[in-house]
C-alpha cells in the first residue's frame, strides 16, 4: 500500500461524510484505524465518528476509569478502537489517585456518571510501595502484613462498589517488577517478591469471584506479553506520572475493549472461515489433497495453529462454519481425510462450499444457524473477498488477516468479539446442540403435521425460579437474545439478582430437552407485580427452540403463577427492533388484547379471570429433579 494511502483515506472519508454516505465512511474509518493506530489517527477517527453519530447504529456504552496513574492520553485510542467495533463509548476518568474515595463515597462522580462498567486500574508501586521498592528490607511479618493489607483493600473496594452500583467492575491485577529487588536471588527465596505479588493476585481473583459482575484484567500478563522493559517509560513516570510507554497505550486500550465488547453484547457467535490459503496453505483444486500445506512442520504448522485456535473458540461456545468458493468433493476429501487436519466436518455447524458468492453463503449460514447476520465473524485470506463482504454485509465482523500465515492464529485470538467473561454449560455444549438440531430438522420433514412432529419430539420443560446456579445463564440470555425477545431489555447478573430478591418481582427460567438431546436453559421471563396486575418486563427464548411452542408453555406457567398470587391481569409490551420480528404476534396469538400502540411499540393485556392459558399437551412440565409436576 502506498505511503500516502492514509492521507487519501482521510480525504475520502470527509467527502463521504459530506455526501451523507455514512456506511462507506465508517468502513473507511475502520480501514484507516487498521493501518494507523496512533494518537493522530485516533483523534481523526473520533472526530469523524462524532459526525456519524446517529447514522451508523453504534451501541452507546458508558465506561468509567478509576486509576492511580495518568491515563488521559489512552482515552482517544480506546474510543477509536471502540468505534471500529460498533460501540459509541463515553468515558469518565476519576481524579488522579482518588480511586478509594470514589468507590467508598455514594455521592462521588463515578456513581453520578451512571456507568455501564468501571475499570479499577491501580499499579503495584502505588498500592504496595513497600513490596515494590523495599521488599529486601521486609522481614517475614512485614511481608505478611503487606499481603493482608493489599488483599483486604481490594476485597473491601469490590464489596463497597457492589453495594453502591450494579455496573460491571473490571479490576487490574498487580504487575511484577521487570527486575526483582534481590536479582537472581529472588528465585531462591521463599516467598520471593514474585511469589508475594502472585499471592495478592490470587486473592484479588478470589474476591472477584465472590461478587457478581466483577472481573479481573491480567495487567501483569499484558505487560509481560508486550515486554516489561518496553512497556514501562521511566522518564515519563518520573516527570508526568505516566508509567506506560506511548506506543504501548493502544495495547492497553485494546485489552480494555476485550472486556467492554462482551459486556456490551457486541459478540460474534460464529466464526465463518474460507478454506484455500486460510484453513490450509495452497488451493485444493489445483494442488490436490497431497499438495496443500497442512502439518506439524512449517509452513503447514501455521494453518494447524489457526485450527487449534478455532478449537479453543469452539470450547467457548463459538460456532464454526465454512464459506468457500470451491469444488465440494475436493474440499470435503481434504476435510475428511487429510492427516494434518485438526478439524473435521463434524466440527462445523454449517458449510457452504460452492462457486456462489460468499455474501450469499454467509446469509444462508446465518439463516441455517438461526442467528443474526451481525453474529457472524468472517475469516478469509483474500483482501478482495473481505472488502466485498464489508461492503455488501456491513453487519458481519470481518477479521483483518496479516499477509503472513504465521500470524493468522494471533489475529483470531485477538478478535474482541470472541471474548467471553462467563462460560455456561450451554456454551460448552453448543456444537453438540447444533448437531442435534440438524437431526431434529431432518426428522421434521418426515411428518405431515407440526403437531405430530411436536409429539414425536417428546419435549420436557423444566420451569423454575432463579437460582445462583442459573443466574449467569439467565443474564447471558438477556444480553444476547435478539430474535424472540419482546422487549430486548439487557441486564447484568447483579441487576437480575437484585430484581429476584424483591417480593414484587419474579424471574423464571425454562430448560428444555427432547428425544434428541438437552437444549439447556433456553428461556427467561421476568415479571413485576403491582396492584392486581402482573407486568411482563422480559420474555425471551433462545433461537434454538423458536417454533417448538415452548413459549406457550412458559407463558402458561407465568399466567398460572400470577393468578395464584392474586393477580387478575397480565400486561406485556412488544418493543420492535430490527431483529425481533419473530416475536411480533406472540401476544395476540395467545389471546391478549391490544391496549395501546405508538411509535415505540404496543401494549397488550390478558384478563386472567376470563381466559386461562394452558401448556401445549405435547410438552411435559417436569420438576428440577426430573419428576413430573
Amino acid at each position: 500500500m502506498s505511503e500516502d494511502r492514509p492521507a487519501l483515506l482521510r480525504s475520502e472519508i470527509d467527502e463521504l461524510i459530506s455526501a451523507g454516505q455514512y456506511d462507506p465512511a465508517a468502513r473507511n474509518l475502520a480501514a484507516l484505524w487498521r493501518q494507523e493506530s496512533g494518537p493522530a489517527a485516533a483523534a481523526f477517527v473520533v472526530s469523524r465518528y462524532e459526525k456519524l453519530r446517529g447514522n451508523t447504529g453504534l451501541l452507546p456504552y458508558r465506561l468509567a476509569i478509576l486509576r492511580s496513574f495518568t491515563l488521559e492520553t489512552s482515552i482517544p485510542l480506546l474510543r477509536a478502537e471502540a468505534f471500529c467495533s460498533g460501540i459509541d463509548l463515553t468515558v469518565h476518568i476519576g481524579d488522579f489517585n482518588t480511586y478509594a474515595q470514589e468507590i467508598l463515597d455514594q455521592e462521588s462522580s463515578i456513581y453520578r456518571f451512571g456507568p455501564n462498567a468501571v475499570i479499577l486500574a491501580v499499579r503495584t508501586p502505588d498500592i504496595a510501595p513497600d513490596l515494590w521498592y523495599r521488599f529486601s528490607e521486609l522481614d517475614s511479618q512485614g511481608v505478611s502484613d503487606a499481603i493482608q493489607r493489599v488483599s483486604s483493600s481490594f476485597q473491601q473496594w469490590m464489596q463497597s462498589f457492589r453495594k453502591r452500583s450494579q455496573a460491571a467492575l473490571i479490576v487490574h491485577n498487580l504487575e511484577e517488577p521487570a527486575f526483582p529487588s534481590q536479582g537472581v536471588l529472588d528465585s531462591q527465596l521463599i516467598p520471593s517478591q514474585r511469589d508475594v505479588i502472585l499471592q495478592i493476585n490470587c486473592a484479588i481473583r478470589n474476591s472477584a469471584k465472590q461478587n457478581q459482575g466483577i472481573y479481573v484484567l491480567d495487567y501483569d500478563g499484558l505487560a509481560a506479553r508486550h515486554g516489561r522493559l518496553s512497556w514501562h517509560d521511566e522518564r515519563k513516570w518520573l516527570t508526568a506520572r505516566m508509567p506506560i510507554a506511548a506506543d504501548k497505550l493502544v495495547n492497553l486500550a485494546r485489552e480494555w475493549l476485550r472486556f467492554v465488547v462482551p459486556l456490551s453484547g457486541k459478540i460474534s457467535k460464529a466464526l465463518v472461515v474460507d478454506l484455500d490459503n486460510t484453513l490450509w496453505g495452497g488451493i485444493i483444486g489445483e494442488d490436490g489433497m497431497n499438495g496443500i500445506k497442512l502439518g506439524a512442520e512449517y509452513p503447514g504448522a501455521a494453518y494447524q495453529a489457526l485450527q487449534r485456535t478455532m478449537i479453543d473458540l469452539s470450547r467457548r461456545g463459538i460456532l464454526l462454519a465454512i464459506c468457500s468458493k470451491n469444488n465440494p468433493d475436493d474440499a470435503m476429501e481434504a476435510l475428511q481425510s487429510h492427516p494434518g487436519m485438526l478439524l473435521r466436518p463434524k466440527d462445523f455447524a454449517a458449510m457452504r462450499i460452492s462457486w456462489n458468492d460468499k455474501t450469499q453463503g454467509l446469509g444462508e449460514i446465518a439463516e441455517e444457524l438461526n442467528i443474526g447476520i451481525d453474529s457472524l465473524a468472517f475469516l478469509d485470506d483474500n483482501p478482495f473477498e473481505r472488502e466485498q463482504v464489508r461492503a455488501a454485509l456491513p453487519e458481519v465482523a470481518v477479521i483483518e488477516l496479516p499477509n503472513d500465515p504465521l500470524l493468522y492464529a494471533a489475529a483470531v485470538r485477538n478478535w474482541p468479539g470472541f471474548e467471553r467473561l462467563t462460560l455456561s454449560a450451554e456454551d460448552q455444549k453448543r456444537a453438540l446442540m447444533y448437531a442435534e438440531q440438524k437431526e431434529r430438522t431432518q426428522a421434521e420433514h418426515s411428518f405431515q403435521s407440526k403437531e405430530d412432529f411436536y409429539r414425536y419430539l417428546q419435549q420436557e420443560a423444566e420451569i423454575a425460579p432463579l437460582t445462583p446456579a442459573t443466574l449467569a445463564r439467565v443474564a447471558q440470555l438477556t444480553q444476547k437474545t435478539n430474535q424472540f425477545n419482546l422487549t430486548t431489555h439487557r441486564y447484568t447478573e447483579q441487576q437480575i439478582s437484585a430484581m429476584a430478591s424483591r417480593p414484587d418481582w419474579q424471574v423464571l427460567s425454562i430448560r428444555v430437552r427432547d428425544r434428541f438431546g438437552d437444549h439447556g436453559l433456553v428461556g427467561v421471563a421476568i415479571t413485576n407485580d403491582h396492584d392486581d396486575l402482573c407486568e411482563i418486563d422480559t420474555f425471551l427464548l433462545s433461537c434454538r427452540v423458536i417454533g417448538r411452542t415452548v413459549e406457550g408453555a412458559l407463558l402458561a406457567q407465568l399466567a398460572s403463577d400470577a393468578l395464584a398470587r392474586g393477580r387478575k391481569r397480565i400486561v406485556g409490551r412488544f418493543l420492535p427492533t430490527k431483529k425481533n420480528a419473530p416475536a411480533r404476534d406472540f401476544y395476540p396469538h395467545h389471546g391478549f388484547v391490544l391496549l395501546s400502540q405508538n411509535g415505540e411499540g404496543a401494549v397488550w393485556e390478558l384478563d386472567l379471570t376470563e381466559k386461562q392459558l394452558t401448556c401445549p399437551d405435547w410438552i411435559k412440565i417436569v420438576s428440577a429433579n426430573g419428576g413430573q409436576n
